[in-house]
């Protein structure tokens, strides 16, 4: 256990893949680039990062994902157009996303698994801890999921999962972790397993998309042989550094929503039109005249 961690200054967002199972929406654009109401994916998830207190980000993008690098740049062209119209609040907001951060790129040109595109980042992080939010997952909470993760790192200086408690009999699509409570909602790691049968598994906690990964992850990744598909495996990295060290899942308070299908990504768009005050009404009302 250590108090004096090393401070998280850097996340890394990928944001590589092909984005199949969004065809034909994604060939020629990333599908974090899918909007949820009127924002893409990708902007709640760098969004979180700097609520979480990071502003300097990795980007790791593929072929087609141009749009991911003009979403967050200044445009000239849309700024003077606003502001001949005289809309000054999206004006603002549009200069704000410019802003938000210290966005940098990096290409994956191989597809080579999460591993493989986490590994892309090892020139930019160098031997520092950093965190990990995959594009296509968003998470909501009273505080920034990924906050919540960097306060348990702090105490503890080692790697540390986000996960979250799913019904017993749907853990079989997930990766799944067990572990001993140390504390409320915090656990220290002694098993991990990718879509285990419902009768194998540890527990009832999966992998949420969030992590933080300490000094030594890359020299693990470097480590770790192809694993399922033949591409380098997050999870099997972290289980090599879990054969040295100790690390920890935290439970986060708040929820997730992988719009990575097309039904959660369906399911989401209501959810968040639900809660806007600008979309719920008549959301709400149109949703009651359907006849499902």
């Amino acid at each position: 256990m250590s108090n004096t961690a090393p401070q998280v200054r850097k996340a890394v967002i990928p944001a590589a893949g092909f984005g199949t199972r969004f065809l034909p929406a994604t060939k020629a654009q990333a599908k974090e680039m899918l909007p949820i109401v009127d924002k893409p994916v990708i902007q709640y998830v760098v969004e979180e990062a700097v609520a979480s207190g990071i502003e300097d980000i990795l980007l790791v993008i593929g072929k087609g994902k141009l749009a991911v690098e003009e979403h967050f740049s200044r445009s000239d062209d849309l700024e003077h157009r606003l502001a001949e119209k005289g809309d000054e609040s999206t004006l603002a907001a549009m200069r704000a996303l410019a802003e938000m951060a210290n966005i940098h790129y990096v290409w994956q040109h191989d597809r080579n698994g999460l591993g493989g595109a986490v590994l892309r980042a090892k020139s930019y992080v160098g031997d520092e801890p950093f965190a990990v939010l995959l594009g296509d997952t968003i998470t909501q909470g009273p505080r920034p999921v990924t906050k919540q993760l960097l306060d348990v790192y702090q105490q503890y200086g080692e790697t540390v999962i986000g996960v979250q408690e799913i019904p017993a009999d749907q853990v079989s699509a997930f990766g799944v972790v067990g572990g001993d409570e140390v504390a409320p909602d915090t656990f220290r790691i002694t098993e991990m397993v990718e879509k285990p049968a419902v009768a194998d598994a540890p527990s009832s906690m999966i992998i949420a998309g969030r992590y933080i990964l300490p000094v030594g992850m890359f020299d693990a990744l470097e480590r770790t042989p192809s694993g399922k598909g033949g591409e380098i495996q997050l999870t099997d990295a972290i289980q090599l550094l879990l054969r040295e060290r100790d690390g920890y899942a935290l439970r986060m308070d708040g929820q997730r929503y992988d719009v990575g299908n097309k039904l959660d990504f369906i399911k989401t768009n209501l959810i968040f039109g639900l809660e806007r005050e600008d979309t719920r009404a008549d959301l709400r009302a149109f949703l009651r005249t359907l006849d499902v």
